[in-house]
C-alpha cells in the first residue's frame, strides 16, 4: 500500500512552480499501479522561477553567514525527525530496498552536517600578499553565483539533489531544482522541510517536465548549473552552458572496476562486493560492474562471491527485510535484460541470476554474475546501470590495472588486499575519481570531507569537500593600494625607475617576500 496521503500530496503539489493545468502521473514501482498526479511546468515557469529566485537570493546573501546556517541546523533535525516519510516516499517512486532508501537520506544529513562545521571557515575573506608588501593590500572574498540550476537523477533523486543544493545555498544562492519527474515526491518533501526550517520564500524553486525541455530551459536560465546523470546528456548540458560562458558541474555514468589482489581475504572481499554490486539493484553510479581476480584465486572467489550472492534477500515492501529492491524502470529493466540476454546469446557464463523477477514486481531483476564476458557484448564496455557484474581474470598486477583502466570512465574504483601500502599503491595507478581500498564506495563517498567526482567521461568538478562549496561561488578580489609605489614620480627617469625596481624584485625573492 502506497505511503502517499492526499494530505501530504497537497502540501507537495504546492512547492511546484507551474502556471499550467498539465499534470501528469507517477509509478508506485513495488506495483505498477499509479502514485502521484502532479503539475507540470512551462518554459515560462522556468522563466518565472528563476526571476523569484534571483529576487530573493539578493537578500539571503547579504545575511550574515550565521543566519543562514540557522536554516540548516533547523533543517538537519527536521530531516532526521522526518526520516521515515523521507524513506517511505524514496521507496514507492524508486522502489528501492529501505536500507538503500536510508543509505540515501544520510547524504543529506551528513553534508549539512560537515558545511555547518567548515562553510564559517570556506566562505571567510583571506588575505593574500600583495605586489609591494606593506604598500599593497589584498583580500579574497567569496561572492555567491546568484542562481544556481540543479538537474537532479532518479536513481538517488534525494540525497542528489539536496547534496548539491544544500552547498549552493549556505554559500549564499538561491537554486531551481529540476528533479526527474518520476521521483519528485522526495526533493518535493525535502523542499518543504527546508522551508519548515526557515529558508526565505522563493529562495528554492522546483520545477517539473519533460527532461529536455524543461531542463533544458533550466540550463539556459541560470548562473550555474549541476546535473548527474548520463555522459551523453551531460556532454550536451556542458555544451550549452559553454554557449552562455556559464559554469557547471557534472557528476556522469561510470563502468567501475573492483581488483582482488592475490593476498586479499576472499571471504571479506566476496561479502563486501555483493554491496558494491548491487547496492540499489546496481543503479548506482558508483556500483562496480567488472571485477578482476588474480588466475590462481578465480575460482575460489568466484565460488565464494556466487554464495554470498545467493543470501541476498531480495523483496518488495516498506520494511527493512529486502537486502536489494527493484529496478525503478520499465526502460531499467529493458537495458538490464538486453545486456544479460546478449551476453547469454554469445557465449558468457551466468553464475547467478540472470533473469527477471516479475512474481516480486514488475521492475525486478536478479543480482547477476556473469564470467566469460568479450568485447562483443553489450555489458563489456557500456555501463550497464543494474545487478550485473562480469569476473574476468588477470595474470599480474600490471596486466589489473590495464584492463581496470581500458574505459572511458572514470568514477570510481575498489582495490582489495591484506596489505594495505600495496593496496595503496595500485589505488593510485587507477585512472578514477576516488578509489576505495577494501569497500566498494561507501568509504569515499561517505568522506563528506573529500571531494567526490569523476575523471574522463564521467564528469567535471565535484561534490563534497571545500570544492563542494566553493564551486557555487565566484572569486573577488580587492586590492587596496596605501601609497603610489607602482608609477614613479615625474622628476624620476623610467630608466632608473626600472633599475630601482629590478633590484627590489631581486632583493623581495631572496627574501622570500615576492
Amino acid at each position: 500500500m502506497s505511503p502517499l496521503t492526499e494530505t501530504l500530496l497537497a502540501t507537495l503539489k504546492i512547492r511546484v512552480c507551474s502556471s499550467t493545468s498539465d499534470t501528469y502521473t507517477t509509478t508506485e514501482v513495488f506495483t505498477g499501479g499509479e502514485l502521484a498526479t502532479l503539475p507540470e511546468s512551462s518554459t515560462t515557469d522556468v522563466r518565472t522561477a528563476y526571476e523569484r529566485a534571483s529576487r530573493a537570493q539578493r537578500e539571503w546573501a547579504a545575511r550574515p553567514l550565521g543566519e543562514r546556517l540557522a536554516v540548516f541546523h533547523r533543517f538537519h533535525t527536521l530531516l532526521l525527525r522526518e526520516r521515515e516519510t523521507v524513506a517511505d516516499l524514496l521507496q514507492a517512486e524508486t522502489g528501492k530496498a529501505r536500507r538503500d532508501a536510508f543509505e540515501e537520506l544520510s547524504e543529506p544529513a551528513l553534508v549539512t552536517s560537515y558545511y555547518l562545521r567548515k562553510a564559517a571557515n570556506l566562505l571567510r575573506p583571506r588575505k593574500r600578499a600583495g605586489l609591494l608588501p606593506g604598500a599593497i593590500t589584498v583580500r579574497e572574498l567569496r561572492q555567491p553565483k546568484g542562481v544556481v540550476g540543479i538537474i537532479s537523477p532518479w536513481n538517488y533523486p534525494f540525497a542528489l539533489a539536496f547534496g548539491d543544493l544544500i552547498p549552493a545555498l549556505i554559500a549564499g544562492n538561491a537554486v531551481v531544482l529540476k528533479p526527474d519527474s518520476q521521483t519528485a515526491l522526495s526533493p518535493l518533501f525535502g523542499a518543504d522541510l527546508l522551508y519548515r526550517a526557515g529558508l526565505p520564500a522563493d529562495l528554492l524553486q522546483v520545477v517539473l517536465g519533460d527532461g529536455p525541455t524543461i531542463g533544458g530551459a533550466v540550463v539556459d536560465t541560470c548562473d550555474y548549473i549541476g546535473f548527474t546523470g548520463s555522459s551523453r546528456t551531460g556532454a550536451l548540458i556542458a555544451a550549452r552552458a559553454g554557449e552562455r560562458l556559464v559554469g557547471c558541474s557534472l557528476e556522469l555514468g561510470g563502468k567501475n572496476p573492483m581488483i582482488v589482489l592475490d593476498d586479499a581475504d576472499i571471504a571479506s572481499a566476496a561479502r563486501s562486493a555483493v554491496r558494491g554490486c548491487f547496492a540499489n539493484s546496481g543503479q548506482l553510479c558508483l556500483s562496480l560492474e567488472r571485477i578482476y581476480v588474480p588466475d590462481a584465486i578465480f575460482d575460489r572467489f568466484a565460488s565464494a562471491f556466487v554464495a554470498e550472492v545467493g543470501r541476498v534477500r531480495q523483496a518488495t515492501g516498506y520494511g527493512y527485510g529486502a537486502d536489494v529492491g527493484s529496478l525503478t524502470s520499465q526502460r531499467a529493466l529493458k537495458t538490464v535484460s538486453e545486456h544479460v540476454d546478449d551476453a547469454r546469446a554469445k557465449g558468457a557464463t551466468v553464475l547467478a541470476g540472470g533473469r527477471p523477477r516479475p512474481d516480486l514486481g514488475p521492475y525486478f531483476y536478479e543480482p547477476t554474475v556473469l564470467t566469460d564476458v568479450t568485447p562483443d557484448m553489450l555489458c563489456y564496455a557500456a555501463e550497464t546501470f543494474g545487478p550485473v557484474v562480469s569476473l574476468y581474470p588477470y595474470r599480474d598486477e600490471d596486466e589489473a590495472v590495464a584492463l581496470a583502466n581500458e574505459t572511458d570512465f572514470g568514477l570510481n574504483a575498489s582495490v582489495y588486499g591484506r596489505d594495505l601500502p600495496r593496496a595503496q599503491r595500485v589505488a593510485a595507478r587507477l585512472r578514477a575519481g576516488t578509489v576505495n581500498v577494501n569497500d566498494g564506495y561507501a568509504s569515499a563517498f561517505g568522506s563528506t570531507d573529500a571531494p567526490m567526482g569523476g575523471m574522463g567521461a564521467s564528469g567535471l568538478g565535484r561534490r563534497h569537500g571545500a570544492e563542494g562549496l566553493l564551486r557555487y561561488t565566484e572569486v573577488q578580489i580587492v586590492a587596496a593600494q596605501r601609497f603610489d609605489l607602482l608609477n614613479p614620480p615625474r622628476w624620476v627617469p623610467y630608466g632608473a625607475y626600472s633599475r630601482f625596481m629590478a633590484a627590489s624584485l631581486r632583493v623581495m625573492k631572496a627574501l622570500r617576500l615576492r
